[in-house]
């Protein structure tokens, strides 16, 4: 299916561009969220109408993500939890108990924004999660997973 982008995808094209995708991933995602739609006469006709104000509302984007990247960016996220002699926790640190934690600090961050490269945390220690608050914008945190008895 062709359709043309309403924002920037990643690994898929930027704003503007017209790519051919699977119908299933058009219909199931990319419509369905705003971030495209059918590559038809009309639609590119009213694209190129609605382009300026459609790169102004994905500049302020991405300033505000660089805005929250930089009271992110380095801070040190602590968790306790219970945890065996051995220093493995009963249980694990989810990318769900990182933003739980991070709400409660002020922060506003969502489960998908959390990226846990070594997937849910299982001893205590320090890790480094990436959270991406944009295509363009990562902030990179420090978990510190703590142990009580």
């Amino acid at each position: 299916m062709e359709i043309i982008l309403i924002e920037k995808v990643v690994n898929l094209g930027q704003l503007g561009d017209v790519v051919s995708v699977k119908d299933g991933y058009a219909r199931n995602y990319l419509i369905p969220h705003g971030k495209a739609r059918r590559a038809t006469a009309a639609n590119l006709e009213e694209f190129k109408q609605k382009r300026a104000e459609l790169e102004n509302i994905q500049a302020e984007k991405l300033a505000q993500a660089q805005a929250r990247a930089e009271k992110l960016e380095g801070y040190l996220l602590q968790i306790t939890r219970k945890a065996g002699m051995d220093g493995k926790l009963f249980g694990s640190v989810s990318n769900g108990d990182v933003v739980d934690a991070l709400n409660a600090q002020g922060f506003d961050v969502t489960k998908p924004e959390v990226r846990m490269s070594a997937g849910h945390l299982k001893a205590i220690g320090d890790y480094p999660v990436v959270i991406m608050l944009h295509t363009d914008v990562d902030a990179h945190i420090t978990v510190s997973v703590l142990g009580e008895n």
